[in-house]
């Protein structure tokens, strides 16, 4: 994870990207007990519009520097990374509002566990709902911030279904 770490903070340096965050189950393994993944997803703040090849520069940088793509992912030493632009006002939110966390020994950038909570909540897969309930189990994340959270970024129909189907039972 050290190698990814120094890799992000290279394409910062770099003025490739203005900031990112991890997010999804690396990010969930700071709050809860560790999960299978087999990748690293960043949510990553773009220097510039680059349109239709959004991390086209990424991508060059990280061929440059020895990474090789592998599918959608580069490989970072034994970790493929997914970037991911962000891709609404929330998940914007997210990485600005980031907290630098130890993962494997490196220091971090990563969502919070209410962020991480309300944007698995936002896709709606049923291994997000997982997450959610695995945060709120870990004491991570509590419902009233959740309920909060999703009010405010439009998703508050989203939140009380889950809450009427997973906790309210």
């Amino acid at each position: 994870m050290k190698e990814v770490v120094q890799l992000l903070e290279s394409l910062k340096q770099s003025k490739i990207i203005r900031d990112y965050a991890l997010f999804g189950s690396v990010a969930q393994m700071r709050y809860t007990e560790p999960v299978a993944t087999l990748d690293a997803d960043v949510l990553v703040l773009l220097a510039e519009d680059t349109g239709l090849d959004a991390l086209g520069p990424i991508y060059d940088f990280c061929k440059k520097h020895g990474y090789k793509p592998e599918g959608e992912a580069v490989l970072v030493g034994s970790w493929p990374v997914q970037f991911i632009p962000v891709f609404s006002p929330l998940t914007e939110e997210a990485v600005h509002e980031a907290e630098t966390g130890e993962i494997s020994g490196a220091a971090v950038r990563v969502v919070r566990a209410t962020h991480l909570a309300v944007i698995a909540l936002s896709v709606g897969r049923p291994k997000d709902h997982l997450r959610i309930l695995a945060l709120i189990e870990a004491g991570a994340v509590h419902e009233k911030d959740i309920e909060t959270l999703s009010a405010r970024h439009n998703l508050n129909d989203r939140w009380l279904l889950f809450k009427k189907r997973f906790l309210d039972g």
